[in-house]
């Protein structure tokens, strides 16, 4: 037991500074990419060091989330691929102890900061969010600093634009100054000359305080039009003038009131509450949208009474009333169950029958009015549909505001879980991958962490936006990334646990040149030590029955067949296979061989496998009847036949003259051994 503890200590003290090293480096990572994202916003501004100091801190705070799954496959596939790289691992399943077991003391930690992951993703990520954008607003809205270039116009003063063509930085004067106030559209604008100017600020830091020396000022006395050819205006001449321009230096923080109503400053409480009730508002307006629409279904319906311009009935009282007129004297016959909702309709209604009015034709109405008239009924029915039509646009607009806000609040409601969950995912990536790969270090874990991690942001950020804008469902969206790299955790966890060759680089090439049609190539050593001689009569019986056997093969290949019969005449598959068997089994024998030269021969027989198209109707008659009808679809199938009986044919031919060549040194083998034996 004493043993199982120091290895849990072992195995955590090995992953925890990993851990704690990858954590800050990643938050290290996406904090510079939040500041290059945000950097227009923060150059220029004067800021203090306290200010950015905060405002990274927040960020860094909101980036967790992001930065915490990264770490902890980082971490665990470094611990686990430097215990398999040191052959730890294989010390630890010496003594007993299961990869599995090695990994509980790791899989507490991960779950515990998987826990943790939770509360902080309800408690303080939502404080931290609303600092971070909060603060974020204030310093967008803040005014640049003011740095004044020379002989370009500056346009960071709200409505002025501002020319200096010299200036000195000792003293702070301005030489040869334009300023054009252009708060005023158009040609109405302010101009200001003068040959030099001090510029400072207020005590309060909200005006700039130009104090002009020689110089003239243009202005027009009224607004000036597109018709107006001459506009009065007014030139005035100074030798000292003094400007207040508005403009606010100050550092002014907004209220956090308006962001901490903003989903991303709720925990999971306020978020359903506010899932709720926005639910609830949307449903009460679907119903009263509604019940708008049923009101005004009948306008303009036929047989609605005054000429068709007054509201029509409600459509159950004319389907009542068209059911009675059904059942009046000298009508045609009715069914049983329209006379009975007759009488059920008017059992129910206490009004008495209404007289019939006849359907009035528009088409006739119309054609009754002058032109004039008829215009003015056009126009008056197309404003009417555009009134319409702009009402119910502004309803869907608002319906669709709405219950987009219950899809961001849904979205951030399953963010506050899948954090907790990717963490474990991860370590069940990572920790398996480790073992696997037995590479430790910050090479090959990096690459892998790293790609691993982009598809999870890929995938994740693909459903966060289907959800977002309504595509899909918001669980859907936001368990996808969850549910495609659930599965891939459980299977290296399967074959790390099986010891499996999941990253067997000679496994892969087999199954490639499988595909591609590429034999592999036969492997055969020399035994330094042999203990069971072989028999040379022995060896020659087998090298003469596969020479024979070859040459069967091969005889059947050599026989030509042409497509019609290639779908009944296809080559014996036992046939092949027992061929191959036979070229196995004496390779095996023959390794046992003390002459060198014999065994090296050995790999020049090739290795013979079964291909699909040496029988492509796999012994079924009906295929072979409905392809050979089918002649577009069956002549590649006819080509790849060919060409696979002629290879067949060929490695044969190998077969045979292997055997042969082997044969003779075997003899010439035999014959120096007799030799050497009489001489002794």
């Amino acid at each position: 037991m004493r043993l199982i503890k120091r290895l849990d200590l072992f195995i955590l003290k090995s992953f925890l500074p990993l851990f704690a090293m990858t954590f800050f480096i990643v938050l290290f990572i996406v904090l510079m990419q939040f500041l290059w994202k945000f950097i227009d916003d923060l150059v220029g501004k004067g800021l203090s060091m306290g200010v950015l100091a905060e405002l990274f801190f927040y960020a860094a705070v909101s980036m967790v989330p992001m930065a915490l799954p990264l770490a902890i496959l980082l971490a665990s596939l470094m611990t686990y691929g430097n215990f398999g790289e040191k052959f730890e691992l294989t010390a630890m399943k010496a003594s007993g102890i299961s990869l599995f077991r090695s990994m509980l003391p790791v899989m507490w930690t991960v779950g515990a900061i998987a826990v943790g992951a939770f509360f902080f993703q309800n408690d303080v990520l939502p404080h931290a969010q609303v600092k971070m954008w909060t603060l974020l607003f204030s310093v967008r809205q803040k005014s640049p600093e003011l740095e004044i270039p020379e002989g370009v116009f500056y346009d960071q003063i709200p409505g002025y634009n501002l020319y200096v063509k010299t200036k000195n930085r000792d003293t702070g004067m301005l030489y040869d100054v334009m300023i054009y106030d252009v708060s005023r559209p158009g040609d109405n604008s302010t101009i200001l000359l003068a040959d030099s100017t001090r510029l400072t600020f207020t005590p309060d830091m909200r005006y700039l305080y130009l104090h002009l020396f020689q110089g003239e000022q243009f202005e027009n006395l009224r607004e000036q039009n597109q018709r107006d050819r001459n506009v009065p205006f007014r030139r005035e001449t100074f030798v000292e003038k003094e400007v207040l321009i508005p403009f606010d230096a100050n550092f002014n923080r907004l209220d956090e009131g308006g962001m901490r109503k903003q989903y991303v400053g709720k925990n999971i409480a306020q978020l359903r509450h506010t899932i709720d009730s926005v639910g609830q508002r949307v449903d009460s307006m679907g119903r009263t949208y509604a019940d708008e629409l049923l009101t005004s279904s009948g306008r303009y319906l036929p047989g609605s009474r005054n000429n068709g311009m007054n509201r029509a009935e409600p459509i159950g009282s004319q389907r009542a009333r068209s059911l009675s007129a059904g059942s009046r004297p000298g009508s045609s016959a009715t069914s049983p169950s329209a006379s009975s909702l007759s009488q059920t309709v008017s059992t129910e209604s206490d009004k008495p029958a209404e007289p019939d009015v006849p359907a009035v034709d528009l088409d006739t109405v119309l054609m009754k009015l002058s032109a004039s008239q008829r215009s003015q009924v056009f126009e008056q029915a197309q404003r009417s549909i555009e009134r319409q039509s702009s009402e119910l646009q502004f309803k869907a607009m608002t319906v669709a505001d709405e219950k987009k806000t219950i899809r961001r609040h849904a979205i951030e409601l399953i963010k506050k879980f899948t954090l907790s969950v990717a963490c474990l995912i991860f370590f069940f990536i990572g920790a398996p991958l480790g073992a696997i790969i037995r590479k430790g270090g910050l090479g090959t874990p990096l690459v892998i962490s790293v790609l691993l991690f982009l598809v999870y942001y890929i995938i994740d950020n693909t459903g966060y936006k289907m959800a977002r804008d309504g595509h899909w469902a918001v669980w859907a969206g936001m368990w996808l990334s969850t549910s495609i790299l659930a599965p891939l955790g459980i299977y290296l966890t399967y074959k790390a646990m099986n010891d499996s060759a999941v990253f067997d680089k000679d496994r892969y090439m087999a199954v490639i040149r499988k595909i591609l049609g590429r034999r592999p190539d036969r492997s055969v050593r020399y035994k330094e030590v042999i203990i069971n001689d072989i028999s040379l009569s022995a060896a020659h019986q087998m090298l003469a029955q596969l020479s024979e056997s070859a040459k069967k093969l091969e005889a059947v290949c050599s026989v030509p067949v042409s497509y019609m019969n290639i779908w009944t005449h296809g080559l014996d598959r036992t046939q092949v296979e027992a061929v191959a068997e036979e070229i196995d089994s004496t390779v095996d024998y023959l390794t046992d061989c003390r002459n060198a030269m014999a065994v090296n021969k050995l790999v020049n027989f090739p290795v013979v496998l079964w291909r699909w198209m040496l029988n492509p109707t796999f012994g079924h008659v009906w295929i072979g009847k409905t392809l050979r009808i089918l002649f577009p679809l069956g002549f590649p199938v006819y080509l790849a036949d060919r060409m696979a009986r002629r290879r067949l044919k060929s490695e044969m031919e190998r077969v045979v003259q292997t055997c042969e060549e082997i044969n003779n040194l075997l003899e010439r083998y035999g014959n120096r051994s007799a030799g050497s034996d009489e001489r002794q």
